[in-house]
């Protein structure tokens, strides 16, 4: 650029100061978008993991596998709820007399996955062992027999399995009871005392010092599955109505005519 061309460039861009204010403005903003392309990447939090492909499978339609994983899902977040609750209640499995809470723990799964009773609801299962686990005066280990509760409750409204196939259905109506029998047990739990004004069990807390409603999200995301399974079950029955319809219609209607 010649002396003279810099010359009118630098009277232009002092004639208009519009444009020259404009060009200022966004150098921060020029600043930050550089600056955030040179931040760390977000830590990572996890990907989406599904098991291996079992021979299993070939017995089990598109639903029957939803049905599978969302039991197993189900039942892990139980899982993870009694040992939460453990931690924040280590007077219950000491009750039971396990020599740790994580052996309390993986004795729960075991009663659980291998439909044992559990000594503590007097041979009650589903709704019936629920009731009992959350009444005021029972004295035994109250997290491993409400745990044990609602996972029965559930596996009942499942047909009492935890594994789908091609011979096995679902009734919606039991899924969707289920899902309301877990609010309502999710309710009672935070809101109902024992004899002496205190919690049955300590979970969700709220206070100056902290917010943990980490107990109320596992129940939330049981109940999202419960719900969402219940309408998938519901759109399996009512799509094959309407495909048997479909096919009638197809079968009369869509046929092409002879032309010779």
């Amino acid at each position: 650029m010649g002396e003279r061309a810099a010359i009118r460039f630098t009277a232009d861009w002092c004639a208009r100061p519009l444009a020259r204010r404009a060009a200022l403005a966004a150098l921060p903003m020029a600043a930050a978008l550089l600056a955030g392309c040179s931040a760390p990447a977000p830590a990572p939090r996890g990907e989406v993991q599904g098991p291996q492909a079992s021979v299993q499978e070939w017995g089990q339609s598109d639903t029957n596998r939803v049905a599978t994983i969302a039991m197993r899902e189900n039942l892990d977040a139980l899982f993870r709820l009694a040992d939460k609750l453990y931690r924040r209640n280590p007077a219950e499995w000491r009750k039971g007399g396990a020599p740790s809470r994580q052996e309390a723990v993986d004795l729960l799964r075991s009663a659980v996955l291998q439909r044992m009773g559990w000594p503590a609801l007097q041979q009650r299962r589903d709704i019936d062992a629920l009731a009992l686990a959350l009444s005021p005066e029972f004295a035994g280990d109250r997290v491993g027999s409400f745990v044990y509760a609602v996972a029965d409750m559930l596996i009942a409204a499942h047909g009492d399995k935890t594994e789908f196939f091609l011979i096995d259905g679902l009734d919606a109506q039991h899924l969707y009871n289920a899902a309301r029998n877990v609010e309502t047990a999710a309710w009672i739990l935070a809101q109902r005392r024992d004899a002496q004004g205190r919690p049955l069990l300590l979970a969700d807390e709220i206070n100056a010092a902290q917010r943990n409603l980490s107990y109320e999200r596992e129940f939330g995301k049981i109940i999202a599955r419960l719900d969402l399974l219940a309408q998938v079950t519901t759109e399996k029955y009512r799509r094959a109505v309407i495909g048997y319809a479909q096919g009638l219609a197809g079968g009369t209607l869509l046929q092409f005519l002879p032309v010779r």
